[in-house]
This record gives C-alpha cells, structure tokens and sequence, in this order.
C-alpha cells in the first residue's frame, strides 16, 4: 500500500471517531462535464449526495471541498476516469459518456407509477450481444446481478413482449433447468406468464424487466421524464452500471437530460451497488450461467438459424381455425415452413397476445407435436 492509501485510510479512520460513523472504502467519480442543464445541476446532485460513508471525486470542472480532476471533452473524462480505475483511486463511477466494449451493458433503475416499485432495466445502454435474442439471455444474467448486489436475494425476473421474447424465455429456462437461478415471474393479467406487458410495467410486476438496450433505453427515458414534459428527468436512478462478462468496472451512466435528483440517486445507487460486491457477484453468477451451459445455449441460437434454409411447398389450403402460439415472431415464418415440410397447410397470424400458427381442425395435435419436438414451442 503506498504512502497516499495509508493516509486516505488513517483519514477514513479519524472520520469515522469523529462522526461516529464506520466510512466504507469507497469513492465515487462523479463528471460534471457535458449535462444540457448546466454543470451547476451536476454540482448540485453531488452536493445532496455528499455522505459520511463514501467518497466523492468530481472529474471536470473542480468543485469546492471535493477532490477534483480537471478534464473537458467525453474523451478526456473517459480517460481521467480510465486512469482512477486503473490505479485503484476510485471503485465506481457516475458519468453522462464512457466507452463501453461489445458484451458490457448497464442495467437501469427505475420507479414505477403505479406503487412506486423499484424496477431494474435490463438493459438500457450498451450492446451485450448484436444478435438480439444472445443479448436479452445475457441482459437477464446482468440484471439478476445488480439487483443481488442491491439486496435482492431472490430476484424476480420478466421478459418484456417484444420480438425475440419467446425464444429468449426458453433459453433462460433451459439455464435454469441446467441448474442456473432464476426466479421468473408471473403476468398479472388473466393469462399470466413470464412475458410481460406494459401493463406489468407500469405496475411493478417484476424485479427485473429483461428487453434489449434500446428498448429499455427508451423506457428509463420515458419513466424518468414524464413528468417534466420530456426534457428534464426527474426520477429514477439512471441508466445503471456496467457489466459484463470479465468485466471489472462499475460505470454508472445518466442522461445528459437527467436532473439533480437522478444524479443524486444514481450516486446512492454506485455506492449500494459496489458496497454490495456488484464486480465480485458478477464474476461468480457468469460462472454458474457457464457451469449451466451458458455458452451452448447461445450457440444454439446460430444452429437454429440455418435449421430452415430451403423453403418447403405450400401444401393444398385448406380451412384454418385453430390456433397456436406461444411461438416467436422471428420464428414464425420459420414454424410455418417446418409445417409444410410435413404437408401440413398452416398460416402465420398476429392475435392479441402475439404471433401464432393457425392450423385445420384435423391437423392441430399433430401440428403441435411437430412443433414441439423442432423446438418452436
């Protein structure tokens, strides 16, 4: 330990006999740099935040009374804040700009209207995978671990209804059957379900809501902002941390729109999150996704898609009224062809609760086990 930690720590101690309060080992960047509302407003969040038991360090413009780096640009406070990590200065960070590498997302945090739950976004910026469906799998690995290292132990876990969903649940269920943790929760509406609706949303159905970055991009704008007419983000805690597989860094992000108290909030929720071992919770619920075939499970998405290269001919029509669903919406076409190639006639069609395949009477059971045993239900 160098001679500045031994006096960060002596310092830590005598704070801590003066106010009586235990001081963690933490310190939190902050960048004041590039908000639209103004550097005063970022100031004004670290200042509310301030606490006897963390640290807080401001990159950009100095404040009074804070350590402070200057820096002006996304690039150099992407490379102040790189350097502090590195050094082992500060263990989180909360910042409107960072450059995240391909497989590392941030999961979100929101308060939803109905009762004022607390809903983790997973995720809202970033890229986990540029394939969708692998990046919602690992989305809901990502939220699983910021809500443990927020206290959740058992975290509930939904599937927004959106394309790609169907296939992601059942890849998730194939982990959990493989020994991975997963708590799924249920739909309030009449058919129940882990996949969920704006509806579940609204009221706070589950701990963890799974999407893709750029869908919950726009949900933790909507829900932060309604109130303000859209451009000043009252509520909230942000865009969340950073995390990834072998990924070490606890990067917090806010919009350039958010206003103080979601900064201030975003500040409290770096401090949980590292206080709760967020890096050291990451590392070891990857290695149990692994350990459940994590790998294999993604890699059998891309062996799905070359299962149905050849279209099949279209079978003599016939009269189709029964239904079946439960099928993805970019595999419906996919589920239609795999039905033809048994001669069986069957259409895609959209109903209220997604894409389905309608089927004759007489060809529905057999259908079904069709479908069944290729995977697509």
């Amino acid at each position: 330990m160098d001679k500045k930690k031994i006096a960060h720590s002596i310092m830590n101690i005598a704070d801590s006999l003066e106010s009586g309060v235990l001081k963690d080992n933490i310190k939190i960047a902050v960048t004041n740099f590039g908000s639209e509302l103004g550097v005063d407003n970022v100031n004004d969040a670290i200042l509310m935040a301030k606490s006897p038991l963390f640290d807080i360090v401001v990159v950009g413009t100095p404040l009074e009374g804070f350590e402070s780096y200057e820096a002006c640009g996304d690039d150099q406070v992407a490379k102040v804040l790189e350097d502090l990590f590195n050094r082992g200065e500060i263990q989180a960070a909360v910042t409107m700009h960072y450059p995240f590498p391909i497989g590392v997302s941030t999961v979100g945090k929101i308060i939803t209207p109905a009762f004022g739950n607390e809903i983790y976004l997973a995720t809202t910026t970033g890229t986990t995978h540029a394939k969708r469906e692998k990046a919602m799998i690992l989305n809901a690995i990502n939220g699983i671990i910021v809500a443990k290292a927020n206290g959740v132990e058992n975290p509930t876990l939904g599937i927004l209804n959106i394309e790609g969903a169907v296939t992601v649940e059942k890849k998730l269920r194939q982990l959990k059957e493989n020994g991975f943790d997963i708590n799924f929760a249920s739909s309030k509406r009449s058919d129940g379900g882990s996949l969920l609706r704006g509806n579940d949303l609204v009221a706070g159905v589950p701990h963890i809501l799974v999407c893709d970055s750029l869908t919950g991009n726009v949900l933790v704008k909507t829900f932060a902002s309604y109130n303000s007419g859209g451009f000043y983000e009252t509520t909230g805690y942000g865009y969340g941390p950073s995390v990834g597989q072998n990924y070490d860094k606890a990067v917090f992000i806010v919009s350039r729109a958010s206003g103080a108290p979601v900064i201030r909030n975003a500040i409290s929720y770096a401090y949980d999150s590292v206080k709760g071992g967020l890096v050291d919770i990451s590392k070891s619920c990857y290695e149990a996704a692994r350990k459940a075939n994590l790998d294999e499970i993604l890699a059998s998405l891309d062996e799905k898609a070359s299962d149905n290269q050849v279209l099949a001919p279209m079978p003599e029509k016939e009269i189709v009224t029964q239904a079946i669903g439960g099928i993805d919406i970019l595999e419906i076409e996919n589920a239609v062809q795999a039905l033809w190639a048994e001669k069986i006639y069957a259409e895609s069609a959209m109903g209220c609760t997604g894409p389905m395949v309608m089927v004759s009477d007489g060809n529905i059971e057999k259908a079904k086990e069709i479908l069944e045993n290729k995977g697509y239900i």
